[in-house]
C-alpha cells in the first residue's frame, strides 16, 4: 500500500468517526424523558385539577408535540397541542372547553394538563406523549375522582308487605357508595337491592328501601359509606307509631273502638262470638280474617283524628304571593287559574313565574293540619314552603329547595323528592289532609275520605318560617279549595 493510499484510508476513517460522533450528540441532545406522578390524581368533583407532566431534561416543549389521552378508550383525545398551538377538533366532547396546557410554562419542559369543573367520567387513567421529530416519549397517570354526596334523606312510602316501606336517597357521589339500613342498636337490616343512577356531572344517586316492623324505639338509621375514601353520611328517622298500626290490625283496632265508646265494644264482645258460634273451623278462620282486613280499614281513623286533634290551622291564601295568573275567591278560600295575566305590582313576594300561591300565615314551631279539596282535578301541587323559596325563578320542586309537596300531573301522583317518588294510589283522593310537624321535621299527606295515608317526608330540619303552599295546576278551571276542617267526615 502506498503512503498515498494510507492517506486516503484515514481520510475516509476521520469523516465517519466525525459523523459518527456528531450524530451521536445530535441524538442525545434530541432524547428526553416524559414524566408524570408516581401516586394517582385525587381530584374533587365540580373543582378544578392538574395531572402533572414534565420532561427531563426541561428543555423547551414549544415547538415538540403534546398529546393528551384517555387509556381504553375507543376516541382517547382529550387535548393536542401541535404546530404552537391547541388542536381539539377531534377532542372527546366531555371536555370541550374544559381542558388546557401552560403556555408560560412549556419552554421549562411543563406540559401539565389542566381540567376544569371535573366530573365523575373523569375517572380514570391518561396518558402524556411528547413528540419531536425524531424522539417520543409518554407517561401514564391515574386520576381518582372523590365526591362526597348528600346527607340522606329519609321519607315513608307506607304500608307494605306487612311493614312499613321506608326509602333513603342521596347524591352526589363518587365512586360508587354503600348503603346499609341498621336499627336502634346499630344491626344492620335486610333491605332491597341498591337502586344506582347518574346524574349529569357523572355521579351517582343511590336509592335503597327496606320494610320495617314496629320496635320500642321506631328509630332507624339509614347509612352511606365510601369505602376507598373512608367517608360516612347517615340519617337518623323515629317513624310515627301510628303508622304502624295499619300493620298490625287486631292490637290496634281494640283502641279504635275504645276510642268510640263503651257501647261499641259490647257490640263487637256480642257479635264477634255470635258470628264465630255459627262458623266451622275453617270458616272462622276465613271469618277472623275478612274481620282483620275490615278493621284495617278502619285503623287510619285512629292516626287521622290524632293529627287533627287541637292542630287544626285555618288558611287563607295571601294575595300578595299570587301570580298574576291565578284567581282568588273573595274569602280566599279558593284559587284557580286564567290564562290572562292580571295588572298586579311585581311586589318580592309575589310568585313571577311558578304560577302559585302561599298561605298567609306562616309557622315556626308546633303542628299545623289542613284540608284542601282537589275534587276531579287532574294536574295540583299542595304541600308546604319555606319562606325563603324563590319567587321570581323557575326551580325544581323538592326539599333542597324549600318545598315539601304533593303532585298530581299527566295521571300519575308523586312525592316531590330530590328524585320524585311513583305513588300507587289505589283510590283517587277528593280532599287531602296536608300535616306538618315543626319539630320532628316532618310533612305527611292524608286522602280524608279513605283515612289513608298516602306519603311522608320525614328527617328534615326546619329552620324557617313555613308556608302553606298551592299550584291549581293548567288542565281545567276548577279551582283548589281550602275546607274547613271536619272532624265527623
Amino acid at each position: 500500500m502506498t503512503g498515498s493510499d494510507m492517506k486516503t484510508n484515514w481520510s475516509e476513517c476521520l469523516y465517519w468517526v466525525v459523523l459518527l460522533i456528531l450524530h451521536t450528540t445530535v441524538s442525545t441532545l434530541e432524547r428526553f424523558e416524559v414524566l408524570g406522578p408516581a401516586q394517582p390524581v385525587v381530584a374533587v368533583a365540580g373543582e378544578d385539577v392538574v395531572l402533572p407532566c414534565y420532561i427531563k431534561p426541561n428543555i423547551s416543549a414549544v415547538d415538540l408535540s403534546i398529546e393528551w389521552f384517555r387509556v381504553h378508550s375507543e376516541d382517547p383525545l382529550v387535548h393536542l397541542y401541535r404546530d404552537h398551538e391547541d388542536r381539539n377538533e377531534k377532542q372527546i366532547p366531555s371536555y370541550s372547553e374544559r381542558t388546557s396546557l401552560f403556555p408560560e410554562e412549556l419552554r421549562n419542559g411543563n406540559t401539565s394538563l389542566k381540567v376544569k369543573n371535573v366530573r365523575g367520567s373523569d375517572n380514570g387513567q391518561y396518558k402524556c406523549l411528547v413528540q419531536s421529530a425524531e424522539w417520543y416519549d409518554d407517561s401514564y397517570i391515574n386520576v381518582h375522582i372523590k365526591a362526597i354526596g348528600t346527607q340522606p334523606m329519609i321519607s315513608i312510602e307506607g304500608y307494605k308487605e306487612g311493614g312499613i316501606s321506608l326509602v333513603c336517597e342521596s347524591k352526589g357521589w363518587y365512586p360508587q357508595p354503600q348503603v346499609v339500613w341498621m336499627d336502634s342498636e346499630g344491626h344492620k337490616l335486610p333491605a332491597g337491592h341498591t337502586e344506582t343512577y347518574t346524574d349529569s356531572m357523572g355521579l351517582f344517586i343511590v336509592r335503597r328501601r327496606v320494610i320495617v316492623q314496629e320496635t320500642k324505639t321506631n328509630r332507624f338509621t339509614c347509612r352511606v359509606l365510601q369505602q376507598g375514601f373512608s367517608e360516612v353520611r347517615e340519617t337518623v328517622t323515629d317513624v310515627p307509631g301510628e303508622i304502624f298500626h295499619r300493620a298490625h290490625p287486631w292490637k290496634v283496632a281494640f283502641a279504635v273502638f275504645f276510642s268510640l265508646g263503651v257501647p261499641a265494644i259490647i257490640i263487637l264482645a256480642v257479635l264477634i262470638p255470635h258470628y264465630m258460634k255459627q262458623q266451622r273451623e275453617k270458616e272462622l278462620l276465613k271469618a277472623q280474617r275478612y274481620a282483620g282486613e275490615f278493621l284495617l280499614l278502619l285503623l287510619p281513623i285512629a292516626a287521622l283524628l290524632c293529627r287533627r286533634h287541637n292542630n287544626d290551622f285555618d288558611v287563607t291564601l295571601d294575595p300578595d304571593t299570587a301570580h298574576p295568573e291565578l284567581v282568588l275567591s273573595e274569602n280566599r278560600k279558593q284559587v284557580r287559574h286564567e290564562d290572562a295575566k292580571q295588572d298586579l305590582p311585581d311586589n318580592p313576594e309575589r310568585f313571577k313565574n311558578r304560577k302559585s300561591v302561599l298561605g298567609i300565615e306562616g309557622f315556626s314551631s308546633g303542628r299545623r293540619y289542613w284540608e284542601v279539596q282537589v275534587g276531579d282535578k287532574t294536574d295540583w301541587t299542595l304541600g308546604v314552603a319555606r319562606e325563603s323559596i324563590n319567587r321570581k325563578e323557575y326551580f325544581a320542586l323538592n326539599p333542597n329547595n324549600g318545598l315539601w309537596a304533593l303532585r298530581l300531573g299527566s295521571g300519575k301522583y308523586e312525592a316531590l323528592t330530590d328524585s320524585p317518588v311513583l305513588l300507587h294510589l289505589s283510590v283517587k283522593p277528593q280532599k287531602v289532609g296536608v300535616y306538618v310537624d315543626y319539630e320532628e321535621g316532618q310533612v305527611s299527606f292524608y286522602s280524608v275520605k279513605d283515612k289513608s295515608h298516602i306519603y311522608t317526608f320525614t328527617g328534615y330540619k326546619f329552620t324557617e318560617k313555613l308556608y302553606p303552599f298551592f299550584w291549581p295546576g293548567f288542565r281545567n278551571s276548577d279551582p283548589l279549595i281550602i275546607s274547613p276542617v271536619s272532624h265527623t267526615d
